[in-house]
């Protein structure tokens, strides 16, 4: 849970908004469901809500909601497309087609995941 989240327990009160609508959009953290309601993204989980207010509603500016609410996923993408096209022409023989779509597809993905977790690092330090 992070410092912005509210947490709703169950046991508390039955939590849902009217005119919430279940969606798939946002990190689910191990919820079993989603929720939006304007800037408000709820999670439920077997015992309990979270609820935290986004900046921008993905549903009405995808792009803006990255940019402001979520970073470590663009800045993920960016790093992984740049790992994935320009670390292999360092290190590999180009002989090998095989060789180079592998060595592309591993150097995305850990690329990729160094730039997603340290960038959601410095935003929860900076929060």
């Amino acid at each position: 849970m992070s410092i912005d989240e509210i947490e709703v327990p169950k046991e508390l009160r039955e939590f849902m908004l009217e005119g919430a609508e279940e969606t798939f959009l946002g990190q689910k953290f191990g919820a079993s469901k989603q929720y939006r309601y304007g800037n408000l993204h709820i999670r439920e989980y077997d015992d309990k809500f979270l609820v935290h207010t986004d900046k921008i509603d993905p549903r009405r500016d995808p792009i803006g909601h990255l940019i402001h609410d979520a970073p470590e996923i663009l800045i993920g993408l960016a790093c992984a497309i740049f790992g994935g096209t320009q670390i292999p022409k360092k290190f590999i023989d180009k002989k090998s087609k095989k060789t180079i779509i592998s060595a592309s597809l591993v150097t995305s993905i850990i690329s990729g995941y160094l730039g997603y977790t340290t960038t959601k690092k410095i935003k929860d330090y900076l929060e």
